[in-house]
């Protein structure tokens, strides 16, 4: 790390208050946020143009202001980041809590038939005590399969096992982690038909585009719940609306679709059992501020030449 003054871009869209964190806790640095390129400064923080980065002189560290990072991840961007030795980062840790707290509302909301009896209550307020005590279930014991172990999967299952549900994590690179089982993408047609749930945290990528297929919600349980926090693009949703309708997938709860915003006339606005919330999982009061205070924290390690968080 440079000895001298720091030259931070800025354009991650702050309030006031945040605005006014940032700039406290960078005195003696210039930060740079009425200027649209930034690929003279030494840090980026925010949402830079992907392409000022490929003509970057001198530029050491990219944070952005996202979990997701899709349109970085491209050979151009992480050929440059390498070879010009770039340190790139990303806010995964914002946003774990409240995407994980928000898999955590659909699953109880499902169990405790919450959605149905709000169903009655603005329609016809039929009082359908025993068909809903009927349909209610405890979370104890069951199985969840969770697609990805990033940091909103790794908060999950923080606030999963006060439940004693099975936990079934699919990656990449299987490693033995305490309390859970992990298995590679090959055993996905074993396990997922042990599923109650399908929970999945994907981010998108090439291998990921359509990993939720046809026949990955053919070996489903019938009637399992399929949850998305991840994207959009990770999902056939040609083939999820087909097992909605058999029955074949019991519920789906959805915060990211293809395309965003949905548009009013497609179809998985009505389908059965099918809930949709508007890419809010992640959203919480104080989010710009905590997007400040852990850019903050990346900062002093950064000055310190110590690891960074959500290094990607």
């Amino acid at each position: 790390m440079p000895n001298r003054p720091l030259t931070i871009f800025c354009n991650a869209g702050l309030d006031d208050v945040s605005m006014e964190l940032l700039r406290s806790e960078t005195i003696g640095h210039q930060l740079v946020t009425d200027q649209p390129d930034c690929s003279t400064a030494d840090i980026a923080f925010g949402q830079p143009d992907p392409q000022q980065i490929l003509a970057a002189d001198g530029l050491k560290w990219v944070h952005i202001t996202s979990a997701g990072y899709t349109r970085y991840d491209t050979d151009a961007v992480r050929t440059a980041l390498r070879e010009l030795d770039i340190i790139f980062t990303n806010s995964s840790h914002v946003y774990d809590a409240p995407c994980a707290q928000h898999v955590l509302s659909m699953m109880l909301a499902d169990a405790r038939q919450l959605l149905p009896c709000y169903e009655s209550q603005r329609s016809d307020r039929a009082w359908e005590s025993g068909p809903r005590r009927a349909a209610s279930y405890l979370l104890n014991g069951q199985t969840v399969v969770l697609l990805g172990l990033g940091a909103i999967g790794q908060y999950l299952i923080q606030l999963l096992q006060p439940f004693e549900m099975r936990i079934i994590a699919v990656r990449r690179n299987v490693q033995a982690q305490d309390g859970i089982e992990i298995v590679s993408e090959a055993e996905l047609g074993r396990v997922l038909p042990l599923a109650d749930h399908v929970v999945n945290v994907l981010p998108e990528g090439p291998s990921t585009v359509g990993f939720m297929n046809a026949e990955r919600f053919a070996q489903m349980k019938p009637g399992a719940k399929f949850y998305n926090v991840g994207r959009g693009k990770t999902v056939d949703q040609d083939a999820l609306l087909q097992v909605l309708y058999t029955g074949q997938v019991g519920a789906a709860y959805l915060d990211v679709t293809e395309p965003e915003p949905l548009p009013p006339a497609h179809e998985l606005w009505t389908a059965p059992n099918c809930f949709i919330t508007p890419h809010s999982a992640g959203g919480h009061h104080g989010e710009r501020l905590r997007l400040v205070q852990h850019f903050l924290r990346n900062l002093r390690a950064f000055k310190a030449d110590e690891p960074l968080i959500d290094r990607v």
